[in-house]
């Protein structure tokens, strides 16, 4: 497996420790993990998330510096994406930080996205992400650290702005996705 895929699976791995950090404690953490979680768990969440998007970046990098761009990668580089964002916005559910209409917006536009891509996957194309698409994960991430840091700090009203403006982004990227790929789910069967 080559080094940006290694990044790629590593945010993966990523994911569910973010969560155990985000989530309130439970009664199935021993106490003093417990205790811990709850005094530094929302810290630790975001320091983590950071982590998982800044290798987002790195793994693209690596990827197209090395000429190790692959099927694997492709494959793999928008899940752990999908799977970063979705795991905390559901994870800002629970909190009760975010409404759920933002995250089935959010869920919306991804599920579309993957039906049009595996009917082109289909007829052997596949369709890679646009710019609009990048700038849809780059603001959804900074959208949500936002969110998680106005539990710690008052920074006003700026994670609710910054998560409307990642709404707008994801409907608005959906859109454009759906405008140029059209051709796919419009052309008659055989």
């Amino acid at each position: 497996m080559s080094l940006p895929n290694k990044v790629t699976v590593f945010r993966i791995i990523l994911i569910p420790l973010f969560m155990i950090f985000a989530l309130p404690p439970a009664s199935w953490y021993p106490g003093a993990f417990a205790s811990f979680l709850e005094n530094s768990g929302t810290v630790l969440a975001i320091a983590v998330f950071i982590l998982a998007g800044i290798t987002d970046i790195i793994d693209g990098n690596l990827a197209r510096s090395r000429n190790e761009v692959s099927n694997l990668g492709k494959f793999l580089d928008p899940i752990a994406d999908k799977l970063l964002v979705l795991s905390a916005l559901l994870v800002l559910i629970v909190r009760s930080d975010i409404s759920t209409w933002i995250v089935m917006i959010i869920m919306a536009r991804e599920f579309m996205v993957m039906g049009i891509r595996m009917v082109a996957a289909g007829e052997g194309v596949v369709v890679a992400a646009s710019i609009w698409g990048k700038i849809k994960t780059v603001t959804q991430i900074v959208a949500i650290v936002a969110v998680f840091l106005s539990d710690l700090i008052d920074i006003w009203y700026l994670g609710d702005i910054l998560m409307g403006a990642a709404v707008l982004i994801t409907i608005y990227s959906g859109l454009d996705y759906l405008v140029k790929n059209i051709r796919f789910i419009t052309k008659p069967g055989k």
